[in-house]
């Protein structure tokens, strides 16, 4: 199963890149169809929003390949301080 969560842990990193790859792309279509700053104000925002969102799926991607979630607590017992 902890091999299973690794490679999950490079699918996540994957999604999240090519995600927000595809997010540039059509927020640059769209603004480009159609100039104006309502259009230019509303993808930039879109972008803004999301590049933390994906940075998140990249740090979660990376410990999940890494082995951080290999062992899980069962109980709030055996929560480590």
């Amino acid at each position: 199963m902890n091999t299973v969560k690794r490679y999950l842990g490079i699918l996540w990193m994957a999604i999240a890149v090519l995600a927000y790859i595809v997010l540039l792309k059509t927020a640059y279509h769209q603004i480009s169809i159609k100039p104006t700053n309502d259009t230019i104000m509303q993808w930039s925002i879109f972008a803004i929003i999301f590049f933390p969102i994906a940075i998140g799926f990249v740090l979660f991607g990376w410990l999940a390949l890494k082995g951080a979630y290999d062992k899980l607590p069962v109980s709030s017992d055996e929560i480590e301080d």
